[in-house]
C-alpha cells in the first residue's frame, strides 16, 4: 500500500510541474504577442485594423493602418498581397463611410 501511496504522490507531483511550466510559457508567449505600451512600443508602431471588405468565400480586401500610412492588402486562403499603399501624409482629414465603417474620421 506505501508503494502505491508513493507513486501516486509522485504521478501527482510530476503532474502539477508540468502543468506549472505549462502555464508560465502560455503567459509568457502571450506577454510577447500582445506588446503593451511599457514595454516601449507606441501607438504608431502597432497595426491597426481599420475596415475589410469581403470579395467572396474566402478572400477579403483589408484596410490597415501603420505608422500613419494605411495598406490596403488583399487576402486569400493563398497569401496576402499589397493592392494599395497610401503615406502618412496623404489621408488626413478622410472619412470612412458605410455599414462597415470601423473609424468614422481621422484626427
Amino acid at each position: 500500500m506505501e508503494s502505491f501511496a508513493l507513486s501516486f504522490a509522485s504521478m501527482v507531483l510530476a503532474l502539477a510541474v508540468v502543468i506549472a511550466i505549462a502555464w508560465v510559457l502560455l503567459r509568457l508567449l502571450r506577454d510577447r504577442m500582445q506588446p503593451r505600451a511599457a514595454s516601449g512600443i507606441t501607438g504608431d508602431q502597432t497595426l491597426r485594423f481599420v475596415r475589410a471588405l469581403h470579395v467572396g468565400a474566402k478572400e477579403r480586401v483589408v484596410i490597415v493602418e501603420h505608422r500613419g500610412a494605411r495598406w490596403m492588402l488583399g487576402v486569400t486562403a493563398g497569401g496576402i498581397s499589397t493592392i494599395a499603399h497610401w503615406p502618412a501624409d496623404t489621408h488626413q482629414g478622410e472619412t470612412v463611410s458605410g455599414p462597415d465603417a470601423t473609424d468614422t474620421e481621422r484626427p
